[in-house]
């Protein structure tokens, strides 16, 4: 299909119509004039000088005359060639922008009907293993955990182990009765599974869906990768510039400004246009983005109270952490 779109193209800027072979108003002008003119002098010529000079040939006196009578007629053609030749040129012109843009579409299409024809693929993928894992969630959550020491606890697990334990009664909700989450589970869930047989990240994504708070940023980041997969933009292609965790920690803390402007590490343009473009036209997408960014901010805040700096960069290195750096710069986030 493509290859036809492109043969189309190289007719329609390298054949020339077949107008361009008629007659125009330009040269029926010209050809009108050029008449007029020549019935003028010949009879100026002849009715008003026809009896004067005509046995005695004078060569000066008759080249003069032809030149009278000829140069306004080459000048009639001169202006209707021109005529003609800017009207080719622009029509060329229009022709050859629209084969270009008709290139550039084509070469858009075909490029984002593969990489979306992948993304689906994959999507499918990961959509059908979690389905199948949603059958057995039941005996992944009643195994034993393996003891974590403290320090690998999140400062975001349940709020219930605040509260006095010995008290809970029947109908307390499976999430307070849920395990802390681990940092490494965190950490794993935020980059979400790589392929459909990534085992490990399917179980560090359930125990993450297990925690209230970080489940609420697992399903904003969702809508936010899909969204932005829409235009073509994955958290795979972004390769932004890696911030200090010390930059992090201040994020957290609130500041802003030139302190934290390099978590907008972000580079790529055609990516940074593009959400641009688009939080301007997509209320919808403008909503999503801003809920995702109150989310990651409030659940990293209590995250790196607790988190060391390797785990505060392991995080920036995330998929949903780079949506974040990309989005929050777009927005305005870290200015």
């Amino acid at each position: 299909m493509a290859h036809d779109g492109k043969q189309s193209i190289e007719l329609g800027v390298y054949t020339r119509p077949e107008d361009n072979a008629r007659i125009t108003l330009t040269e029926i002008v010209a050809g009108a004039l050029s008449i007029i003119w020549l019935a003028m002098t010949t009879g100026f010529f002849i009715i008003v000088d026809g009896g004067e000079n005509a046995t005695n040939f004078d060569s000066i006196r008759f080249v003069m005359m032809l030149i009278a009578i000829f140069m306004p007629i080459a000048m009639f053609w001169v202006g209707a060639l021109a005529i003609r030749a800017s009207q080719t040129m622009r029509e060329e012109s229009r022709r050859l922008q629209a084969a270009i843009s008709a290139m550039r579409q084509s070469y858009l299409s075909g490029q984002g009907t593969g990489a979306s024809a992948s993304v689906e693929k994959k999507l499918e993928e990961i959509v059908a293993a979690q389905r199948k894992t949603q059958t057995t969630l039941a005996t992944f959550t009643s195994i034993r955990p393996q003891e974590t020491s403290p320090e690998d606890k999140l400062a975001i697990a349940s709020p219930v182990l605040s509260e006095d334990q010995a008290s809970l009664a029947l109908g307390t909700p499976s999430e307070n009765l849920a395990p802390p989450l681990s940092v490494a589970d965190f950490i794993r869930a935020m980059n979400f599974p790589e392929t459909a047989e990534d085992k490990e990240g399917f179980r560090a994504l359930r125990r993450a869906l297990t925690d209230r708070k970080v489940s609420q940023l697992i399903h904003a980041a969702q809508d936010i990768l899909t969204l932005l997969s829409q235009d073509g933009i994955y958290m795979d292609d972004l390769r932004p510039d890696r911030a200090k965790p010390e930059i992090w920690r201040h994020f957290a803390k609130g500041e802003r400004g030139r302190v934290v402007a390099p978590l907008g590490g972000v580079r790529d343009r055609s990516s940074l246009a593009l959400a641009s473009g688009r939080m301007k036209q997509d209320a919808i997408f403008r909503d999503a983005v801003h809920h995702f960014l109150r989310k990651f901010d409030k659940t990293f805040a209590e995250f790196e109270a607790t988190a060391t700096d390797e785990d505060i960069a392991a995080l920036s290195d995330s998929r949903t952490a780079r949506a974040f750096m990309l989005l929050g710069r777009v927005t305005g986030t870290f200015d």
